[in-house]
C-alpha cells in the first residue's frame, strides 16, 4: 500500500481550518497533488502543555486506492416488515443502536420508549424549567434519545474492546453528524444538533419495516417458563417477540422495582454522587490555554481531574465526570420531588459557563445493603435528591453554595449568576450530605486547587445533586451469551444495566445484545 504517514504539529488557525489543513498536509508529504488519491485524517489532538497550544495531527496520504474500511461506508437496511421480531424497551442509544444492528442481522426491531419523541419532549423539557413541572415518563432523562439527546455529546468511550468504535461514529456520520467526529480526539456533537441526528435514526428504522413506539412505559413481563418473551405497557398492549432487549437508562427506577419484585435477580453496584461545578468558561481557558483570551480557533477548553480522599480509614475517589465546557447545567429529575442536576453543551460551547459534575464513589459498603438489599444505591439517590429538594424550597430550584464558602464551611455567600435556568438557592451544602461526602468533596476541591490554580475561588460556585452518574443496580447476564444469568431471552442492555457509561459504549454495547438475540432467534452471520 502506497502512502505517506504524517504527524504534524501546527497551529489551531490552521488546524481547525480544512482548506488550510489540506494544504499543510500535502506540503509535508512532499507529493505532487495529481498522484494523491485519498487523505485520511487520522486524528486532531490539543496540546496544551507549553505555554503555546498547539494541535497534533496525524494523517495517511494515500498514492492508490485506500482500503474501503477507512472509507466512510453507506449502511444499506433491507425491508424486515415480516422478520422475526425482537423487543427493544428504551430508544435512547443502546436501544436504537440494537435496532439498526437487528435489521441488518434480518430481525424487525419493535423499539418502545417510555417518553415523548424528540419535538414533542422540548415542551415537558421546557415545562422543567420555567414551571417546576416534571413529567415521569418526558424529561431530561425518559424520551427519544434518552438523557443522551439532551447532553454534551460527548462520543469518547474506554470501553474500545467491546465493539466497534469507528463503525458507531460512522454511522452517526451517515445520520448527520458532522464527519469531524472520525478525526477529533475528543469529539462531541452537540445537544442542538442531537435531536435531528436521532429523528433521521428513527426514521431508518420505520423505512426498513422497523417500528418505534411512543408513550409506551412497560408495567409487566410476558415470561414463559423461565423465558422472556415480552412486555406490556401501560396502555395494556402486549408485544412478544423472539427476544427483549432491555435498554432502559440509568434513571427507570420502576423497571429496578418490577424486576425486583417479580423475583429476577439485580445487583446493587457502586456508582457516584456529588455536585456540579460551575465557572467562568474564560477562567477554565485562561488556566488551561495558559492566556487571557483563547481566539476564534481553539474550542472552549475542558479538565479532567482526580483525588483521592480517606475518611473514617475508607479511602475514596472524588473525580471530574461529564464535564461541560461552554455548556448549561439542567434540571434532570424524573419525579416530583426531588432535584438532580446534569450538564450539557451546544455544538459551539459557546456558553460562557463551564460546568462538571465533582463526585464521590460511592462503594457497596458505604450502603445500607442490609435494609434495603439490591435497591440499597437506589434509595441512597432518593434520599439526597429528596432532601436537595426540600433545602431548596420544593420546586426545582437547585440548592447551590459559592464554591470556596463550602470548602470553608463560611456559610450566606450571595450566589453568582448561573445557566441553571429554575434558578438557585443558597444553602450551606455541607448540611445536605452526610459527613464523609461533604468532608470528600472539600478535601477534594482543595486539591483540585493545587492542580489548577484559580479554580478554587468564589468566582465559581457547586450546585447540587449530580447522582445520576450511571446505574446504582447491575441486572446481571452472562458473559458470553449476554442473557440474564436467570431469565433466558432477556439481554439486558446499556448504562441501566450497568454495561456502558455513555453514548457510544451503550450504542456498542446495543450492537452486541443485537447480535445475542440474533443467535437466540436462529439467526447466524458474519460481523
Amino acid at each position: 500500500m502506497k502512502k505517506k504517514e504524517l504527524e504534524l504539529v501546527l497551529a489551531p488557525e490552521v488546524a481547525y481550518d480544512a482548506q488550510q489543513l489540506e494544504r499543510e498536509i500535502l506540503k509535508h508529504a512532499q507529493v505532487n497533488p495529481e498522484d494523491v488519491k485519498f487523505i485520511h485524517r487520522v486524528k486532531r489532538s490539543i496540546d496544551a502543555r507549553g505555554r503555546q497550544v498547539q494541535l497534533r495531527v496525524r494523517a495517511d496520504v494515500y498514492l492508490e486506492n485506500p482500503p474501503t474500511d477507512i472509507l466512510s461506508p453507506k449502511f444499506d437496511y433491507a425491508d424486515v416488515s415480516n422478520a422475526k421480531k425482537i423487543i427493544i424497551v428504551g430508544a435512547g442509544p443502546a436501544g436504537l443502536f440494537a435496532a439498526m444492528r437487528c435489521i441488518e442481522l434480518g430481525l424487525k426491531p419493535v423499539v418502545l420508549e417510555r417518553g415523548k419523541d424528540v419535538r414533542s419532549r422540548r415542551r415537558d423539557l421546557a415545562a422543567i424549567n420555567k414551571e417546576h413541572t416534571v413529567n415521569p415518563d418526558s424529561n431530561y432523562c425518559f424520551g427519544e434519545g434518552g438523557a443522551g439527546t439532551y447532553s454534551d455529546g460527548k462520543l469518547y468511550t474506554r470501553s474500545k474492546k467491546r465493539g466497534d468504535l469507528q463503525r458507531i461514529l460512522q454511522l452517526l456520520v451517515q445520520h448527520g453528524a458532522t464527519p469531524d467526529i472520525l478525526f477529533d480526539a475528543h469529539p462531541h456533537i452537540g445537544t442542538n444538533k442531537l435531536p435531528k441526528i436521532i429523528e433521521t435514526i428513527r426514521e431508518t428504522i420505520r423505512s426498513a419495516g422497523g417500528e418505534v413506539f411512543f408513550d409506551k412505559r412497560v408495567t409487566d413481563f410476558v415470561l414463559d417458563k423461565g423465558e422472556m418473551r415480552g412486555v406490556v405497557t401501560g396502555d395494556s398492549q402486549e408485544y412478544t417477540g423472539e427476544a427483549v432487549i432491555l435498554a432502559t437508562g440509568h434513571s427507570a427506577r420502576d423497571i429496578f422495582e418490577l424486576l425486583h419484585q417479580k423475583g429476577i435477580t439485580i445487583e446493587a453496584k457502586p456508582f457516584a454522587m456529588g455536585v456540579r461545578v460551575e465557572h467562568q468558561q474564560q477562567l477554565i481557558d485562561s488556566i488551561q490555554y495558559h492566556c487571557d483570551d483563547r481566539g476564534p480557533y481553539l474550542p472552549a477548553s475542558s479538565y479532567a481531574l482526580v483525588q483521592q480522599t480517606v475518611y473514617n480509614n475508607r479511602q475514596r475517589g472524588i473525580f471530574s465526570f461529564c464535564m461541560c465546557p461552554g455548556g448549561f447545567i439542567v434540571p434532570s429529575a424524573t419525579a416530583p420531588g426531588e432535584v438532580v442536576v446534569n450538564g450539557m453543551s451546544p455544538s459551539r460551547r459557546d456558553s460562557r459557563f463551564a460546568n462538571s459534575g465533582i463526585v464521590v464513589a460511592i462503594e457497596l459498603e458505604d450502603m445500607e445493603l442490609e435494609k434495603y438489599g439490591s435497591l440499597a444505591g437506589l434509595r441512597m439517590q432518593q434520599t439526597l435528591e429528596q432532601k436537595a429538594c426540600a433545602m431548596a424550597g420544593g420546586t426545582q430550584a437547585a440548592p447551590a453554595q459559592l464554591l470556596q464558602d463550602f470548602t470553608r464551611r463560611k456559610t450566606g455567600g450571595e450566589l453568582l449568576d448561573t445557566s441553571y435556568q429554575p434558578g438557585l438557592a443558597s444553602v450551606d451544602m455541607n448540611e445536605l450530605f452526610s459527613p464523609d461526602m461533604a468532608y470528600r468533596l472539600r478535601e477534594g476541591f482543595k486539591g483540585f486547587g493545587h492542580k489548577m490554580r484559580g479554580y478554587l475561588s468564589n468566582e465559581a460556585q457547586i450546585v447540587g445533586v449530580e447522582s445520576r452518574t450511571s446505574s446504582p443496580v447491575r441486572i446481571p447476564r452472562d458473559k458470553e451469551t449476554l442473557e440474564h444469568v436467570q431469565i433466558k431471552r432477556l439481554f439486558p442492555c446499556g448504562e441501566g444495566a450497568g454495561y456502558a457509561g455513555g453514548i457510544v459504549s451503550a450504542a456498542m454495547d446495543g450492537e452486541r445484545c443485537a447480535e445475542m438475540a440474533a443467535l437466540k432467534a436462529g439467526v447466524s452471520f458474519m460481523r
